[in-house]
This record gives structure tokens, sequence and C-alpha cells, in this order.
């Protein structure tokens, strides 16, 4: 009727075409056309002509029906874009992710999203790889039975690079410890590391309060020994790239194992070690503002004792440490005649063995169950310079006759001649 009644005051001069053109929003060549039907055919020739005809560009019928039945049968927990991407590469259907995404609504296949939320400020990236690395874990039902495991993910915030993902029991600190050593091995010593507030990664007082960075977990000990910045995030939101992220492994990691028959942690670890990391970030990762990388070599860091659990224990008059229901027997060194009443650092290792040292002399090593585990020089060689041997025996043990009588030739002073040898009678 609008169009009508603007024709009408049109053709009765009260308004120009032009006018009439802007009030019906059309231009005034096509409210020409309208009028040229509106004299031949009347009202009935106001009605659009395309209506209730199928568009040229619509999808055939046969090819919506074999998309809605692949989405049913086979693909039925794919998000839209991981399913697109399948109907390209393996069955030769090559439509819009739009036209895809329209087609599962209408027949009820995928829900619409949800509205946006509040209004946030994007963080910019890091320019270089190595400055900032997040760290986190989510717990989903991976391997698509009823138990839940934790996916644990290193990324880098410059590019978005995956440098470490592996399933695990559960987050904690031992499997944390292993993560970092892992990249720290493989890349070298980054700038930052962005985590939650986590038990494992800080201590925090009260609920919801900032943490005590005074008092350092097994992992900030770490890291301040690497001279690693550790920053906490104090929402989800502030650690909104690494949630997106895992937004996209909840929505395709469980469907590839899936289609893979794997259904135990190992191999889905070796699948993700061998070739799924490098797929995601094939198809994710983005350049990096600057070429250049922030990764400084971990050569010369003792790494072993670094990323271990460390608890320092007072040796015991017998020269043992109780730890973890243990009891860790140390030997006799030849740089100190006893260990007792010295305040030593135990050290449980990634692999669930057990060193103690005194400073940076390793005075043991010891197996699972705490029993001695091979030589303390020829497995974990001494840091920093230990004390010259001495010229007697060090213990009250009287010395053999030849240990006594036979000078040490090897030993000469600066001036070339040999010590003054001592008899003891």
């Amino acid at each position: 009727m609008k169009v009508e009644e603007v024709i009408l005051r049109a053709l009765s001069k009260q308004i120009t075409f032009w006018q009439a053109a802007h009030i019906a929003r059309v231009s005034p060549r096509h409210l020409r056309r309208l009028y040229e039907r509106y004299r031949r055919h009347g009202f009935d020739g106001l009605y659009d002509r395309r209506k209730g005809r199928p568009s040229p560009k619509r999808v055939p019928w046969a090819v919506a029906e074999q998309v809605l039945c692949l989405y049913r049968e086979v693909y039925f927990d794919f998000s839209v874009r991981h399913f697109h991407e399948k109907l390209c590469a393996e069955h030769g259907i090559h439509y819009s992710y739009t036209c895809i995404k329209v087609l599962l609504q209408g027949a009820g296949l995928v829900l619409k999203a949800r509205k946006r939320g509040t209004h946030r400020r994007k963080r910019e990236r890091r320019p270089m790889t190595g400055m900032l690395l997040h760290i986190d874990g989510s717990t989903h039902r991976w391997l698509g039975g009823e138990q839940w495991h934790d996916l644990l993910v290193v990324l880098d915030d410059a590019n978005s690079e995956i440098y470490y993902a592996q399933l695990v029991e559960q987050e904690s600190t031992t499997t944390v410890l292993a993560a970092l050593r892992a990249v720290v091995e493989q890349y070298g010593i980054f700038c930052a590391l962005y985590s939650d507030r986590g038990s494992h990664f800080w201590l925090t007082p009260k609920e919801g309060e900032i943490v005590d960075r005074q008092r350092l977990t097994q992992v900030g000990r770490a890291m301040r020994d690497l001279g690693i910045e550790m920053i906490p995030a104090y929402s989800p939101q502030a650690r909104g790239r690494s949630e997106r992220n895992f937004g996209t492994w909840q929505r395709r990691l469980p469907q590839e194992l899936r289609l893979r028959g794997i259904t135990t942690v190992q191999e889905a670890n070796r699948f993700l070690r061998e070739s799924y990391i490098a797929e995601l970030n094939r198809k994710f990762s983005v350049p990096a503002a600057q070429p250049e990388s922030a990764f400084v070599p971990a050569s010369g860091q003792d790494l072993e004792r670094i990323f271990s659990v460390q608890q320092e224990r007072v040796v015991n008059q017998d020269n043992t440490v109780r730890v973890a229901n243990r009891t860790l027997q140390m030997e006799k060194t030849k740089w100190r005649g006893t260990l007792a009443k010295c305040r030593v650092l135990v050290c449980e290792h990634l692999d669930g063995t057990w060193s103690v040292c005194y400073g940076p002399h390793l005075v043991g090593r010891y197996a699972q169950d705490g029993a001695p585990h091979g030589s303390a020089e020829s497995t974990f060689p001494e840091r920093g310079n230990p004390a010259p041997p001495a010229g007697f025996p060090l213990s009250t043990a009287a010395a053999s006759a030849e240990e006594i009588l036979e000078p040490d030739r090897s030993r000469a002073n600066t001036t070339g001649h040999l010590d003054v040898l001592t008899i003891y009678f």
C-alpha cells in the first residue's frame, strides 16, 4: 500500500518522482518501472515476481541431502568449520562455509551462536617469539569415553605456535615441570610465562586476592633459577588467547582421535607429537611482528636439577635423610668426613629418581624406592670446584703403612719441590 500511495501522490503532482523514490527507498528508474506495471496490471503489478522462485545459486537437493547425511552419520560431533574442511578435502564438496552453516542450522543439526558478551579491548601480541609463553590445562573427555583427562598446552603469544601439547591424568607440579623442561630443551630459555593462579604456579593467601610473590612454588623456583618472569592471570578473559585455543582443541582433537581409533593416552600423545601439533601450527599460527627470536640457549644450565621437586633436609647422625617414607643413605665423600647436621637439598627428578646435593656437590643418587643408584660421580658430575685432596686422612681411622710412608710424587709446589713428608708414629 505504501508504494501505491507514493506513486499516486507522484502522479497527482503532490511530490516529485525523486521525492517519491526517496520515500520508497528505490531508485527513480525503478520507481518508473513500478509505475508502468501499476498502470498495466493494477495493484497486483506491484508484487515482486521473484518471490517463491528458487535461487539459481541454490544448492541442489541431492548435494544438500548428502551433506546432512554425512553430518548425521559420520561428523556429528564436528564443529561447522571443521566439518566444512572435511567436505572440501575428502568429499569434493566446495560450497562456502556460510552455505554449509545455514544448511545445518536450517535442518536443526547446529544451534545458532548465542549473543556475544560485553565489549573488551584486544591485548596486542608480543612482537617476537620467546617473549611470552602461555601455559594452561583443559579438562575434557578427550578420548571419547567417560574418563576425563587434562590437555597441557604451551603456546607462544607472538604467533600462537604450539610448542608442547600432551594428555596427562591431571595437571600437577610434575607435569608442568616436564612441559616447561621440554620447551626449554628444544627452543631455549624464554622471557616470561603467563599462567592462571593454580596452586602449582602460585600461592594465594586468600581466595580472589593477589598472589604472594615472596613464597614460591616449585614451578616458581624453577622459573626464578632460569631468570624467567612469571605473570599471573586474574580472570579467564585475561587469558583469552589461550582459552580460544582450547576451544579449537575441544572441537577437533576428540573427533580426530575417534576417526583414527585411538583410545589410550600413550597413542594420543604419540599422535600429537608426530603429526597433529604440526598440523595445527600450519593452520592457526600467524606470523610474528618481528622475525627475530627472544629465546636464549640453555647451555650451561643444570636442567635436571632445576626441573625437579626440591626439599631441604638436615642430615641425621648416621648420614641419612628421611623424605617421602624413604631413607636415603649417603656414602662417605672425599672432601668431608661426615655430613651429619648439614642442611642438604633433596631433589625428586621427573623420572622418579632421587638425588641429594650439598651446595654444588652431588652426594648421592637413588632409585625410586630409595636404593643407591650407581655412583654419584659417574651419573651426575659435581658442579663447582670441590676442595683439593688433603695430605692426611680426614677420618680418625688409622692410615695404612703404605699411605704413610709413600710420598705423593705428583704433588709438587710452584717451585718444583716436593711437599714435606710428615710421618706419624
